[in-house]
């Protein structure tokens, strides 16, 4: 569905897509790098607004959201495109082609959460930067039905667009590609820029959670990961990270990640930061929740079984009162 986009310059020889820092310059006809953006008479449009290609409920882990209404469930929704081209994309099917869609409104999406007793949204499975007029305009109806609205994203978004957006979005998890900035433009970003967006995000008051995927050779460099870990932490010690198991996807066919090489960077992480996790790996003693002050077990998790422990109803552990999770 095709609708008008929210940010861009109009100039005598083409436009600027002002969405993403890629800053896609597009000529009469043109279609941007996400394949989701097109130049129509000098007027940029979306041509994905409404398009959903997955629907589903899912736990709140799955995003993954470790520290926001753990145990619960949440509707989420992806729809196609990318502003990355990652050859490791578990998600390409939809990220860098376009599947078969059904068309919603906002409204439709945020009847069918209350229908399903999801007390939130999540905008997920490709990027939902790229469908970004849709998810601004869910968010806000979302918000005012008293829902909560969750973005997974890989944060590669200008800071005038996040600011308005983040006017209706409760918690992220922003996916870092490691601090190799060589590594990101690879894939079209940029290192410093995600960086930044997880800082204005969290300034903000949206809660953040953080996912690496550690791939062999690319961005498992330690003295690297340790510079992230420090650089995270300056922004805020307590924000989670989810140090997630790599396996051969798309274009891809490296050897998984070994589990050694994870259980090393978690010991490390765990320097820096206060919530540390590994994902794809299913196992209790890195995916459950330890208080950092008192060291009590507060969550247990093996996969998607949860099983909330020690946790009082406002977020906070019952043994020393420290504030942990967002309920």
């Amino acid at each position: 569905m095709k609708k008008m986009a929210t940010f861009f310059d109009e100039g005598d020889n083409g436009i600027v897509c002002r969405l993403c820092p890629r800053h896609c310059f597009l000529s009469e006809g043109q279609i941007g790098f996400c394949k989701t953006r097109k130049n129509e008479n000098g007027i940029l449009y979306t041509i994905n607004y409404g398009e959903i290609s997955s629907i589903a409920m899912d736990p709140i882990e799955k995003k993954p959201l470790f520290h926001f209404k753990p145990g619960s469930e949440i509707l989420s929704i992806g729809s196609w495109g990318c502003n990355f081209s990652c050859g490791f994309c578990q998600n390409w099917e939809i990220s860098q082609v376009k599947p078969a869609v059904k068309t919603v409104t906002p409204s439709q999406i945020v009847e069918i959460a209350k229908t399903r007793n999801s007390n939130g949204i999540a905008y997920t499975y490709n990027e939902p930067i790229v469908s970004y007029e849709f998810v601004l305009d869910t968010s806000r109806i979302a918000h005012k039905e008293g829902l909560y609205n969750v973005l997974v994203t890989n944060g590669y978004i200008e800071f005038e667009p996040l600011n308005v957006l983040l006017q209706s979005i409760d918690a992220m998890n922003i996916d870092l590609k490691g601090s190799n900035e060589e590594f990101y433009k690879e894939i079209g970003g940029s290192y410093s820029h995600v960086l930044k967006v997880i800082e204005t995000a969290k300034n903000r008051g949206i809660h953040v959670e953080v996912t690496t995927l550690v791939i062999p050779t690319k961005n498992d460099d330690e003295k690297e990961l340790i510079q992230e870990f420090k650089d995270l932490a300056k922004i805020d010690r307590d924000i989670p990270l989810h140090l997630s198991r790599y396996f051969p996807a798309y274009k891809y066919e490296i050897s998984p990640t070994p589990i050694e090489t994870l259980e090393k960077l978690y010991s490390i992480a765990k320097e820096y930061l206060n919530f540390v996790y590994i994902g794809n790996i299913f196992d209790p003693r890195y995916e459950s929740t330890f208080c950092p002050d008192c060291g009590t077990q507060l969550i247990y998790r093996e996969g998607y079984i949860v099983d909330i422990k020690n946790i009082t109803e406002g977020g906070y552990c019952k043994v020393c009162g420290r504030k942990v999770v967002v309920t």
